[in-house]
């Protein structure tokens, strides 16, 4: 079968490799579609430390299944069959530490990650392995929902997760630097699951700005590039400022644009992380305490936010079949990576 295998940064493969064996506690699946990312592209140029090459890369995955372990039955609470249609969460909580069984799991201390610690879906196979299963984070995609949208569901999880954290209410006037496919997954969240007021789209690129507008439908998208941010949102709430800003970008200028364009009892996500050599931004505390500003970090998503994904895409509140512009076979993966790492996709999914 063919893979795409990481050794080194920019030493990536596409390689023919025996398929893999099914273990007696685990799934083997078909991929039939594994989406990309700004991880994959990160990945591909520095490599991550969490990522034990040489390895198979891609963690936005959904396949069916072609072979279930014979211990899976009696050792885990779902049961499977050949045939069925599933998706795969990306981050692997272990299920036993304080914050799991606190129900925290996004923050789990043991935490691995399919295409890190385990083989991934940039692949035509791939095995589930019995972590994942332990914790319930292989899921049935509803019948409504197609392949390429059910692998959209990991990073639809990962908005919701850092959603949930806010608080949004009806009404909330709510900005989102970072026009990517997270940041539309975040305006279609903010709108349709909390029915949020005015909202509001960043970037500094203008062509990925109105790429990503023309499909998220803000209220109104901003360049960054050409305006005062901060004054903008300003200007556009009479001057209060912003409920809720999302950070769905590595920037440090937008972290710090977020907490002066906040309203009062503001609440700030910072869902991009940094870069780990720059991650330290200028914060006037007084501002935060004046305002008495909430400012949330937002780690990835828990098996339940996965499937709550699934359930937002069948039901119609979070649609995201047409954020994926671009489909590409898995010879072409590297062709996917330089449309993520360009901008000039929305979604791009690898289709094995």
């Amino acid at each position: 079968m063919k893979v795409l295998r990481f050794y080194a940064p920019e030493d990536v493969r596409i390689e023919d490799r025996p398929e893999p064996e099914c273990g007696p506690d685990e799934v083997k699946i078909r991929v039939r579609n594994c989406s990309t990312c700004g991880t994959d592209v990160k990945i591909f140029f520095n490599g991550h430390q969490n990522l034990t090459p040489p390895r198979t890369i891609g963690h936005e995955i959904a396949g069916e299944v072609v072979e279930v372990g014979s211990q899976v039955a009696e050792r885990f609470s779902q049961q499977w069959e050949i045939g069925d249609r599933v998706q795969v969460i990306a981050a692997v909580p272990c299920g036993e530490c304080y914050e799991c069984r606190k129900g925290w799991m996004a923050v789990c201390e043991n935490q691995t990650s399919v295409g890190y610690q385990y083989d991934g879906g940039f692949a035509e196979y791939m095995i589930v392995p019995a972590q994942v299963l332990k914790v319930d984070g292989l899921n049935r995609i509803p019948d409504s929902v197609g392949f390429d949208e059910a692998s959209a569901a990991e990073p639809l999880a990962c908005a919701i997760n850092a959603q949930e954290l806010l608080g949004i209410e009806p009404g909330d006037t709510v900005v989102v630097f970072g026009a990517g496919p997270i940041g539309c997954m975040h305006v279609r969240v903010a709108r349709g699951v909390h029915q949020a007021g005015a909202i509001y789209l960043i970037d500094v690129n203008a062509e990925r700005l109105k790429l990503s507008a023309d499909a998220a439908r803000p209220d109104e998208a901003i360049d960054g590039s050409q305006v005062d941010v901060v004054e903008r949102v300003k200007e556009l709430t009479g001057g209060r400022g912003a409920d809720v800003i999302i950070t769905a970008t590595a920037a440090k200028i937008a972290q710090e644009q977020a907490i002066a364009m906040a309203a009062r009892n503001g609440r700030i996500s910072f869902f991009g992380g940094l870069p780990k050599n720059d991650p330290v931004i200028q914060c006037d505390s007084n501002v935060v305490h004046y305002r008495q500003l909430h400012i949330h970090g937002a780690n990835g998503s828990a098996p339940e936010h996965n499937r709550r994904a699934l359930e937002y895409i069948a039901n119609g509140k979070v649609p995201v079949k047409d954020l994926i512009t671009d489909r590409v076979p898995l010879t072409e993966v590297l062709d996917a990576f330089e449309i993520v790492k360009n901008g000039t996709g929305i979604k791009v999914t690898v289709e094995p």
